[in-house]
């Protein structure tokens, strides 16, 4: 047999490269939340100059599970570039390119990571007025921020749209069932496994979405609110986005229904994408 060489192959190489490069680009992260740096990418209209322009931004939250890259946010950014608002997509801590760890994800951290991303947009220049977009899990935490910002008696979002909005975690984790996997509310595990696996909760996410004011707080937010929801949802029920209509007010809130339409949004997205996009010109757009 031939002794093992030494000599770095060009895969060697690139990982070894990789042990320098990733420190450095874990330091270009403009924003930071309660876990680290988070992954965010602005979607301007076409032949925009931000030293000269302005214009409406709309910030969009992911759902549980998923990141920034993932349908429909890079659908909506684009479909709002192309009507003259700009988009701010993120993903949240533990998730896509973001720093931290999946199984300390919360609601409440997520709010912090939303609240800075917030923070952030109010300071670039060329913003005119801001919106929120949440699906899923991102529903509530949009909805959560928007009511937080109007209690603190600041600035808060022109208008919200909300797809699919995910409050029945709460009761999901106060009945000890989250998809389809059973564990004791009163004592959750450090890790609740899901899809075989695939995917973990950590125990404090277990704990602190019992508790969570999710319509209470999302109350306070006075401006106008979007509804979405589709008529085959499997995973988040339709009477969570009704209780929202109920917490904020029919004049303030109205929802839209898509037929077919799926949680994941797979099934008739442009639909989804349409309703969304109509209302924020009716409500960014002067």
């Amino acid at each position: 047999m031939r002794p093992h060489s030494h000599r770095l192959t060009p895969l060697a190489l690139v990982l070894l490269s990789a042990l320098f490069i990733l420190p450095a680009a874990a330091r270009d992260y403009v924003v930071r939340g309660p876990q680290g740096g988070l992954a965010m990418k602005v979607t301007l209209p076409d032949d925009f100059d931000t030293a000269r322009d302005r214009c409406p931004m709309v910030i969009l939250m992911h759902g549980i599970f998923s990141r920034k890259d993932y349908v429909p946010m890079p659908q909506l950014a684009r479909a709002l570039a192309r009507t003259g608002i700009a988009s701010l997509r993120f993903d949240f801590d533990g998730h896509g390119a973001s720093e931290g760890r999946p199984e300390a994800m919360t609601v409440p951290n997520e709010i912090a990571d939303a609240k800075a991303v917030w923070d952030y947009v109010q300071t670039l220049p060329y913003v005119s007025c801001v919106g929120l977009l949440g699906h899923s899990q991102g529903g509530v935490i949009a909805s959560m921020l928007a009511g937080q910002l109007a209690q603190a008696g600041g600035p808060v979002p022109q208008c919200l749209v909300l797809i699919a909005p995910g409050s029945v975690i709460k009761e999901a984790t106060q009945g000890g069932s989250f998809f389809w996997q059973s564990f004791d509310p009163a004592d959750p595990p450090e890790r609740l496994k899901l899809f075989g696996g695939f995917r973990t909760l950590g125990r404090d996410y277990l704990l602190t979405t019992q508790t969570l004011d999710i319509y209470g707080t999302a109350a306070h937010y006075r401006g106008p609110v979007c509804l979405i929801h589709g008529t085959k949802d499997t995973i988040v029920p339709l009477w969570c986005s009704e209780r929202y209509v109920a917490a904020y007010g029919s004049d303030r809130a109205t929802l839209h229904l898509v037929e077919g339409g799926n949680h994941t949004i797979t099934r008739h997205r442009r639909q989804f994408i349409r309703q969304a996009v109509a209302f924020f010109q009716t409500t960014l757009v002067p």
